[in-house]
């Protein structure tokens, strides 16, 4: 789907971030939309077609997670992005288990939001993964170690390094090293992009 074919939809309570974010994305050529509160996007949503929702996690009146889940309640269609501060990590995998496709750590470069908006776009439901299809996916968690798949576990769970050593009981240093593993075997670019394919495959990390 092209750039003009759908609108992005940014829900945010700030309105500095709402006007710097949609200035950005319409110079990258995407028609956006702006909405002050997830109340009144709720409002408009079943109106949507072809949309992509971009929205915050922490807002005052409903929680980036809760207007996913009500969007889902209500059947509409509408792949959303989400943004997050570092600390809502296990808040955005919740999210993402609700439905949305990926979720954004702040701060971020404009081509990471950028091209999550277009993963979104091109969203195929019956697909829930980028380009690895769950087999591949199954393969890649196999060939994981017992560590590795407990760091993965901790990592996909939102814990920080120091973290994950002190429960682990081995050095920041080793869960670095079995961390960069994880990614490599896992072929994953990303934090999120791994969330996303521990998701896909129903890896449990609780």
């Amino acid at each position: 789907m092209q750039t003009g074919d759908y609108t992005v939809h940014i829900v945010d309570d700030e309105e500095a971030v709402r006007k710097s974010l949609a200035f950005m994305l319409t110079m990258n050529g995407f028609a956006v939309r702006v909405h002050e509160t997830a109340s009144s996007f709720l409002q408009f949503a079943p109106s949507i077609r072809n949309g992509i929702l971009v929205t915050d996690l922490r807002m005052p009146d409903m929680t980036g997670v809760e207007l996913i889940r009500r969007l889902t309640s209500t059947r509409a269609k509408i792949p959303a992005v989400v943004i997050t501060g570092h600390g809502d990590v296990p808040m955005a995998v919740e999210a993402m288990k609700a439905g949305a496709v990926d979720f954004i750590e702040k701060p971020f470069e404009d081509i990471i939001i950028i091209e999550a908006i277009r993963r979104a776009a091109g969203q195929i439901p019956d697909k829930p993964l980028d380009v690895d299809s769950t087999t591949e996916v199954l393969t890649r968690l196999e060939s994981l170690s017992d560590r590795e798949r407990q760091v993965l576990a901790a990592v996909v769970a939102g814990l920080p390094n120091k973290s994950i050593a002190y429960d682990l009981d081995i050095s920041p240093r080793t869960v670095e090293v079995h961390r960069a593993n994880v990614m490599a075997k896992m072929k994953a670019r990303s934090l999120p992009q791994l969330v996303r394919m521990a998701i896909a495959v129903g890896f449990s990390w609780q």
